[in-house]
């Protein structure tokens, strides 16, 4: 595509195609990644609660030990979790590089295999070792899948549905915490491994599909030209936004990218692999533009999402209500919040683009908070009554609803938008990985916050999680600028011209390819070539206007 000549404007409502729905359907394939993390999420809890795999793990007998004390000790429960953190930790930082050296679709496809082999060890298990280690190689698969499923959908998906088409991605992860509830209820009372070993292998369809869908879709137009594969690149934006490759819409967008990550290169130089992560963590704090801000924006928030309770609900709810001592199945309160968790997640796809991220964030946070706070105030001062218990649930249920509906997708949209394309696959990596390891400390810690034999918190615990909830808030609203109905390219000029509370006020008002003159004669291909040194020994093609 050497001596190709693409056309390109300055006029900032032409930079993508119109929305179609293709673009709904292709994005909703790899948002099926949801729900390898949510049907994780969501049968582990039950499987810990099983009475065969208890005594499989433990030598407890039902019959001569108290249902208080029939439990696996904290030390392996929590280890069980989190050591597919632990593996999902590694995965993601892995795939930061495997991402920009094969590709984001290669990158998922690789994930899914690895996934499949964790979940056959852990079928093969029969001791405590091998399961641990199944659960740590198959945690290891779905990090490299979540936060490559993430960027994936937001480098190919236009700026209109992009929000709601990686909340498909939580109404996937919703999907998956249900079935797993429903598929941990059929199995509880199996008195023999089939208890679990039929939960587990579950996993191996939700990993089938998707692998093999990926193959039927394009890589990311975005990663093609960071490969110096500008031609591959427009018949990637071709088959995704469903235009002719020779479509003004496909050349001005392919452009603007082109453009772009021409513009990103003179302040984001490409040397070492070592500097590649550095130049995550350059400039300055107070610079709201800058990579280290960036980075910070994303690590933090994925962080901290994870320190809200969400995880307590969903990896311990089980075992707290059971040790509550006034509910007759807590399988089955276990399969409601997972049912209100579904509920609530379709309504993020309406309102993520239509009212924005800091909205939904932030009321979505505060909603949070208040319902936790409710909780720890009714189980600490008559936590033993039916009412009480009864009025707990309730507020659990609103809780994981203010959650489903605001940061089980949101923390993803954002992480998913706010780097720029010299170093997204890192940023993601970093911010992914930052959620594994908040995930890990909580799974560790909090059968100590909880267990009868340690702090014995019972509803006090909700205390913790509430101040949490209360830090997320006075972070988003200081820090984190909106970014709805804007490209990732205009995302970036954003960073640079306004502040988080000003930004819902800005509109873009020029083109990368405008700023660069590649609207002007004569200069455009000189621009263009520079490109094709900094990013690859591929030609990259003409531009004119």
């Amino acid at each position: 595509m050497a001596n190709t000549v693409l056309r390109v404007t300055g006029d900032t409502g032409r930079v993508e195609a119109p929305m179609n729905l293709k673009e709904y359907l292709l994005g909703a394939l790899p948002a099926f990644g949801g729900i390898l993390v949510g049907y994780d999420a969501g049968y582990i809890n039950g499987v810990l609660a099983m009475p065969y795999f208890i005594q499989l793990y433990t030598g407890l007998d039902p019959t001569m030990t108290a249902p208080s004390k029939f439990a696996l000790p904290a030390w392996q429960s929590s280890l069980v979790v989190a050591i597919f953190f632990a593996g999902a930790l590694v995965g993601s930082v892995v795939a930061g590089d495997s991402a920009d050296m094969i590709g984001r679709r290669s990158t998922i496809i690789a994930g899914c295999s690895v996934l499949c082999v964790g979940v056959i060890l852990q079928i093969a298990s029969t001791g405590y070792g091998l399961f641990t280690a199944g659960r740590s190689i198959a945690g290891y698969g779905v990090g490299t899948v979540t936060g490559n499923v993430v960027m994936y959908i937001s480098e190919v998906a236009s700026k209109k549905v992009r929000g709601a088409t990686v909340g498909v991605f939580g109404v996937f992860f919703s999907v998956g915490l249900l079935l797993s509830s429903c598929v941990d209820y059929a199995t509880q009372d199996r008195a023999d491994t089939g208890c679990y070993r039929i939960p587990v292998a579950v996993q191996l369809l939700w990993a089938l599909i998707l692998g093999f869908g990926l193959f039927c879709l394009p890589e990311s137009p975005r990663y093609l030209v960071r490969k110096g594969r500008a031609d591959k690149a427009a018949k990637s934006l071709s088959r995704l936004r469903g235009q002719p490759p020779t479509s003004d819409y496909i050349q001005h967008e392919l452009a603007e990218i082109i453009a772009n990550y021409e513009y990103e290169l003179q302040y984001i130089p490409r040397t070492s692999y070592l500097s590649s992560w550095v130049n995550c963590f350059r400039g300055g704090l107070w610079v709201p533009s800058s990579n280290l801000r960036r980075t910070i924006l994303g690590t933090v928030i994925n962080g901290m999402s994870q320190a809200t309770g969400n995880n307590f609900v969903f990896y311990f709810g089980t075992t707290f209500f059971i040790r509550l001592g006034t509910i007759k199945n807590p399988f089955l309160i276990g399969l409601i919040t997972s049912l209100v968790f579904l509920c609530s997640s379709f309504l993020i796809i309406w309102t993520v683009d239509r009212f924005g991220r800091r909205p939904v964030l932030i009321y979505g946070v505060a909603g949070m908070m208040t319902c936790q706070f409710l909780v720890a105030i009714i189980g600490t001062a008559d936590g033993q009554s039916t009412s009480a218990v009864r009025a707990e649930i309730a507020f659990i249920c609103l809780f994981i609803a203010c959650y489903a509906s605001s940061w089980a997708v949101g923390e993803f949209i954002v992480v998913g938008e706010i780097f720029p394309l010299a170093i997204r696959s890192r940023g993601v990596g970093l911010s992914t990985a930052s959620n594994w390891v908040w995930n890990c400390v909580m799974s560790v810690i909090t059968p100590y916050l909880i267990g009868a034999d340690k702090a014995n918190l019972g509803p006090k615990v909700f205390f913790i999680w509430g101040s949490v909830c209360l830090i997320c808030l006075v972070f988003v609203y200081f820090l984190l600028p909106e970014t709805k109905g804007l490209s990732l390219e205009q995302i970036d000029r954003l960073f640079e011209e306004t502040t988080p509370h000003n930004s819902f006020k800005w509109v873009p008002h020029s083109t990368f390819a405008a700023d660069l003159r590649l609207t002007e004669k004569g200069t455009v291909a000189e621009e263009v070539e520079k490109v094709v040194g900094k990013s690859s020994e591929s030609a990259m093609p003409h531009v004119c206007d």
